[in-house]
């Protein structure tokens, strides 16, 4: 710690303002850092470029502006309709993995449940699995079913994935709340579903946004089950159609690639906006009020 000295006026005391020392550590911690950020800067930057170029390729130029690309990809009855099937197929999922994983933290949380603990800890290991292994499995089982080419139906598999994770995630938000204020609602003759709808819920909210976003953003970039699960053009969601831009269509088209690209990251960004404000860090004791 080293400081620096002020000259004082006439009459009045010296000041010392104390600073730190830029040490060696947190220079080259630094330099990672934006060389990490430009990694990830360079590709948005090209995908930014190239959707307004009128001759883009793999290179990162200075465009010749154009809104030619744009209106190739808005004018296509297929990307829009990848754009609806997405919104159908990670707001199912998004929905059905945050209510159950709610109502499964619950009493994992609250509740006395033998060997809960090794239940735990299944339910981390089992959100550690790749979802490749079990695609074979669950396509036979969805041709036995009859489940094949169904948003909703693959929503099911996309919730059951994300599931272990999401009340892993939940169970650690609702352990903060404290304890005392369901006693208290209980004392008052507040039901066990009385008492999460109106306590536990209203003091939980950062933990569902969060447990909702992070489920949104895996539903909404899924590949291979929707791949897997679903044929039909009207059906395929847009990380699908982002491959068929890259392989299916013959010649890459650079521009409607990015174009598509940047419209598809645009709900993500949307969403992470309006949930922000639900991520004080700190619990709101409105529920403990009521």
């Amino acid at each position: 710690m080293s400081a620096v000295q002020a000259r004082p006026l006439t009459g009045e005391k010296l000041i010392v303002v104390p600073y730190r020392k830029v040490s060696a550590s947190a220079v080259a911690t630094n330099v990672v850092l934006i060389l990490l950020g430009c990694f990830f800067l360079l590709p948005m930057l090209w995908m930014v470029f190239a959707s307004i170029d009128s001759n883009p390729d793999w290179a990162i130029k200075i465009p010749s502006p154009t809104i030619a690309n744009f209106t190739d990809v808005l004018g296509r009855a297929d990307a829009l309709s990848s754009f609806r099937s997405s919104l159908i197929l990670a707001g199912t999922t998004t929905v059905v993995t945050t209510v159950l994983a709610l109502l499964s933290a619950y009493p994992l949380s609250r509740m006395h449940i033998p060997f809960k603990r090794s239940f735990m800890l299944l339910i981390l290991f089992a959100s550690g699995l790749p979802v490749s292994m079990l695609v074979v499995p669950v396509y036979q089982m969805y041709v036995y079913l009859g489940w094949l080419d169904s948003l909703y139906t693959t929503a099911l598999f996309l919730a059951a994935s994300s599931l272990p994770f999401a009340i892993w995630l939940m169970k650690n938000f609702i352990d903060a709340v404290p304890v005392e204020l369901e006693h208290a609602a209980a004392i008052d003759g507040a039901s066990t579903f009385r008492i999460l709808r109106e306590v536990v819920l209203p003091l939980t909210v950062p933990g569902i946004a969060v447990t909702a976003i992070y489920t949104f953003i895996n539903a909404w970039g899924a590949f291979i089950i929707p791949f897997v699960l679903t044929y039909s053009p009207d059906n395929q969601p847009g990380p699908v159609e982002i491959y068929n831009f890259m392989g299916s269509h013959g010649l890459f088209k650079f521009g409607d690639l990015a174009v598509f690209s940047l419209l598809f990251s645009v709900p993500v960004i949307v969403l992470y906006l309006f949930m922000s404000r639900y991520f004080s860090g700190a619990f709101n004791f409105g529920g403990a009020v009521k």
